[in-house]
């Protein structure tokens, strides 16, 4: 009974160690099924000292600065955005794996920091972004989702200008030879470069030709 105890005590211990042993499978990256926003704010005069909240589903996430711009890591599916201007919103359903752009505008006629979300395509925003710093660490407050590191974005690719029409080339003019003969108003025509190997002389011709217009048809 002992040396049973003893040998289940011994297995026990051996799977406990084997198991330790075993490497940890590696976590999948959970950033792959997220989607990424990316929002930014013109480097302007007007309101530069003004830094209006962001918010997602009515939680904080950064104050946003003049002339900066910070990425957020969202689950996919449906989120609201707004400003300080609570009567301006986005709702929108993002997909995992695509990125999103939206714009902070300061609200015509507000001192304290309003501010309003624009929605920008890809196209237009891709631009603008390379022209921007991005955001302060200390102006985020959900330093769970939100990034301030340099956002790594390539320009949109623009189609490639077509090339200009090109000229065709002329074709080089052929002299062609001369024919033995061509029908113009149905008198026949000698060529001028044909070679006459005739024996007469032009003498003989001319008497030839005054003989038979004296003669009787």
């Amino acid at each position: 009974m002992r040396t049973l105890k003893v040998l289940f005590t011994a297995l026990f211990f051996a799977s406990v160690f084997a198991m330790a042993e075993q490497p940890a499978a590696p976590a999948a990256d959970s950033n792959q099924s997220k989607a990424t926003l990316y929002v930014y704010r013109y480097k302007q005069f007007v309101g530069k000292a003004l830094s209006p909240s962001v918010y997602c589903d009515e939680a904080e996430l950064a104050r946003m600065e003049n002339g900066r711009y910070f990425t957020v890591k969202l689950d996919p599916g449906k989120h609201s955005f707004r400003s300080n201007d609570k009567q301006s919103g986005i709702e929108l359903d993002v997909k995992s794996g695509q990125s999103y752009f939206m714009r902070v505008e300061i609200a015509t006629g507000f001192m304290k920091g309003h501010g309003r979300l624009i929605l920008v395509a890809g196209e237009q925003a891709g631009y603008e972004l390379k022209q921007l710093k991005p955001s302060d660490e200390g102006k985020v407050v959900d330093k769970t989702r939100v990034s301030t590191a340099e956002a790594n974005l390539e320009a949109p690719a623009a189609p490639a200008p077509k090339p200009g029409a090109m000229e065709q080339a002329k074709p080089t003019p052929t002299v062609q030879p001369a024919t033995a003969s061509s029908t113009n108003g149905g008198a026949n025509l000698t060529p001028v470069n044909q070679v006459t190997t005739s024996e007469e002389s032009l003498g003989d011709a001319a008497r030839k030709l005054k003989q038979k217009k004296q003669d009787p048809q």
